[in-house]
């Protein structure tokens, strides 16, 4: 009887311990570190032909590495020619050395050492914690996984070097749909909120629905690939020092900004960079803040807000960009001691609506220049400047009508329809 119930009792635990994920082995660098809110060890040291398969049709998924290039410039405003490294280029991940993971209800998981994770399946009131070491690269792999929780992130990184969250391709989606609870001090309101470098990328899609922020990297973020689709009350996609986006499928409707970049301690950081990638972007205030520097090299960005892009200084020098807007379709405003507020169009093929009343298309709180591209304006103010303007080449098209002038709504400010010069020195 005494060995039946010993039998009985041990065969529970082991269950339980089953229905969180606990991942022990070797990882790429450092013994593997993914375990359950309850600590006890998943995996065992054998395998079913069964499981052994199934983790061999998963590995071959991604054999094959799909690299993206980032067209970057190195003549900019940011020096971007070596912003992206090749891993976070790459969308399929090292699947060699992996740990897999199916989510449970209310199991929380933890991952504290550097290493490649899939994730998958369907669950509740889970969050993917990464606590790893200061050099610790940690990839967490989304392999068609489903989280709704109440008011705690899906992903939460409080300590890593760098962390990358890649889809396979596959649907996935994260939702919080209720207020969120800060973590001591720590105010996690964000369905992906990282304390350090983030990456997205990937083959697949990434849903996610936000009662607050969408997501959160209090360091710098950036975006190399994959379909990422936001529905979310703050902004979509913040950051406090940097958001660079190489490539992807990037939809985002809030009532706030559609993507931020700023540090409230320290108003010399919080750059917005694009160069690639297809950006859908409707705000109830600004499609593109950032504090410092908005860069625009590349990509098509389909903006719908109270006011398009918003920078201390706002230059584009390429790309294809839409924006309606309700009050400043692009807005250089004075958000940071560090540069000298000015709205810089270099190339690119830009068109502004702008809804009626007090609306400027393009808005410089100091200087305007324009030296290439094509701008294609609709609206009652095209230009506002208060500091000088400049034309030194481009296409400028207002209300139907070619013009090499750049007019001046404001009352007061410099000398409109100034031409010549050349590029300027910065």
């Amino acid at each position: 009887m005494l060995k039946k119930f010993t039998a009985l009792f041990i065969i529970a635990i082991l269950a339980g311990s089953l229905a969180a994920c606990n991942i022990n082995g070797t990882g790429t660098a450092e013994s593997s570190a993914v375990t359950s809110a309850a600590g006890v060890a998943k995996e065992s040291t054998t395998q079913t032909s069964t499981e052994a398969a199934t983790e061999s049709q998963k590995q071959s998924k991604q054999t094959e590495s799909i690299i993206t290039t980032a067209y970057t410039t190195s003549n900019g405003m940011i020096d971007a020619g070596e912003m992206f490294t090749n891993r976070d280029l790459t969308q399929t991940a090292d699947l060699t050395d992996a740990k897999y993971c199916t989510v449970s209800d209310g199991q929380n998981i933890s991952i504290t050492s550097e290493g490649v994770y899939v994730i998958s399946g369907s669950a509740s009131n889970v969050t993917i914690t990464v606590d790893a070491g200061d050099e610790d690269k940690v990839q967490i792999v989304l392999d068609g996984v489903s989280i709704t929780n109440t008011s705690s992130p899906c992903i939460y990184v409080k300590n890593a070097d760098k962390v990358f969250v890649t889809t396979t391709s596959s649907d996935n989606t994260l939702s919080v749909t209720s207020t969120f609870t800060a973590d001591g001090t720590t105010n996690t309101d964000a369905v992906i909120f990282s304390k350090d470098d983030l990456v997205l990328n990937g083959q697949g899609t990434l849903n996610i629905s936000s009662t607050d922020n969408g997501i959160s990297c209090k360091d710098d973020l950036k975006i190399t690939g994959g379909t990422i689709v936001i529905n979310c009350q703050s902004d979509g996609i913040e950051a406090n020092d940097s958001i660079a986006i190489a490539d992807g499928n990037i939809t985002i409707k809030t009532s706030k900004d559609a993507i931020h970049a700023e540090n409230d301690e320290d108003n010399s950081t919080g750059y917005v960079y694009i160069c690639g990638g297809t950006l859908d972007l409707n705000a109830g205030s600004d499609g593109i803040q950032a504090t410092t520097i908005a860069q625009i090299d590349g990509g098509t960005l389909n903006i719908t807000a109270a006011e398009g892009i918003e920078g201390t200084f706002v230059q584009i020098n390429g790309g294809t960009i839409n924006i309606s807007s309700s009050d400043d379709g692009i807005n250089g405003a004075n958000k940071s001691s560090a540069y000298s507020v000015t709205v810089e169009i270099n190339g690119g093929d830009i068109t502004i609506s702008m809804g009626q009343g007090d609306t400027d298309a393009i808005d410089s709180n100091g200087d305007l220049y324009i030296n290439g591209g094509t701008l294609n304006i609709t609206a009652q103010s095209p230009f506002d400047y208060d500091g000088q303007a400049n034309y030194t080449g481009g296409t400028m098209i207002v209300n139907g009508t070619e013009t090499t002038t750049i007019t001046n709504q404001m009352m007061g400010g410099g000398m409109g329809g100034m031409q010549g010069g050349g590029f300027r020195g910065r």
